[in-house]
């Protein structure tokens, strides 16, 4: 039987980033070792639930060959929706029910913008972005809402078993649908497919339109669902809530392994993406980076993430060649 040769590139595409991630943690644990403490480790897991919720969402949206920038403004109207239904007496479940519903609407609306209008979904995203942001500021008037019922609490601050955070169980319950419906099941073959050659796709019988459907609606869902857990994190409902939260999703799906170009990418390889970017925001704060240097490291990494991507996709295009 023929062994299989050794390929970098194939090697450092999958597992590149895992590489890296443990050479943070040890670099991190080096100039402080409290970083590697079982209640920072904690404390990175509760702080990377919401960007990981929203990061299954845009994962799907990505592979498709698509893009969401409005998922940071529907967290904020996550935010504002909820607290205003539980200020105003009604039941916290009902109103997580509206606002999941409300959530849906939006990634309907973004795709009947792509599909329907032919908008590119980059300007798409992007005008809904902006117009929620908006209405996050109208509807609360710019100030914060507060004055919640204990029991929408337990979605952002609560423990199981006294340890693991509720967020980080969502998240984990999240991952693993989202792992169950890329990889298990045909709706999963058909938003690789779509992303791989949509033309191909559509003469395949594939509904491509009903595919990009579902997946801005569960983005959106999943961004509403995040603002939830936001609010019953901080205990307040903030206008500015999700504000810049779609740069650090899209890094992290991308340092995950998820092409820009749609098609590759796998759900398994985001949470790492997602727990480095939460493992390099806690240590640069653990060694006194200051937030000037934090923005300007996010943004190189982002950028050096595009660039492994398209150096990846040049190395094996070259492959198939030869």
């Amino acid at each position: 039987m023929k062994k299989r040769k050794f390929n970098p590139a194939d090697f450092f595409g999958k597992f590149g980033i895992v590489m890296i991630l443990l050479l943070l943690c040890v670099f991190f644990s080096v100039k402080n070792p409290t970083f590697i403490s079982l209640s920072n480790i904690v404390n990175i897991l509760r702080q990377v639930a919401i960007t990981g919720i929203i990061a299954v969402g845009m994962t799907m949206v990505l592979v498709t060959g698509g893009i969401d920038l409005s998922v940071g403004s529907v967290v904020g109207i996550g935010t504002v929706a909820c607290g205003m239904l539980l200020v105003r007496g009604m039941p916290w479940y009902l109103a997580i029910l509206i606002c999941l519903m409300i959530g849906f609407a939006i990634g309907m609306f973004n795709a009947f913008l792509i599909c329907e209008m032919n908008l590119p979904p980059l300007i798409a995203t992007l005008g809904t972005m902006t117009t929620l942001r908006g209405v996050c500021y109208l509807l609360t008037n710019g100030s914060p809402v507060f004055g919640f019922p204990e029991d929408i609490l337990f979605l952002g601050k609560g423990t199981l078993f006294g340890l693991i955070p509720v967020p980080v169980v969502l998240m984990v319950l999240v991952f693993t649908l989202g792992i169950l419906l890329l990889e298990k099941t045909r709706y999963g073959t058909y938003i690789y497919g779509i992303g791989g050659n949509e033309e191909a796709s559509r003469l395949s019988g594939i509904n491509t339109k009903k595919i990009k459907y579902i997946c801005y609606g569960i983005c959106s869902t999943l961004s509403t669902l995040a603002g939830v857990v936001l609010l019953a994190r901080v205990n307040s409902g903030q206008p500015k809530s999700g504000d810049g939260y779609e740069m650090n999703v899209i890094t992290a799906c991308v340092l995950g392994g998820v092409s820009i170009s749609g098609g590759e990418g796998k759900l398994s390889f985001v949470t790492v993406g997602v727990l480095m970017m939460g493992v390099l925001s806690n240590g640069l704060i653990m060694i006194n980076v200051s937030d000037y240097w934090q923005q300007t490291i996010s943004g190189l990494v982002l950028i050096a993430a595009v660039a492994f991507d398209r150096a990846m996709q040049y190395v094996k295009a070259k492959q198939i060649q030869e």
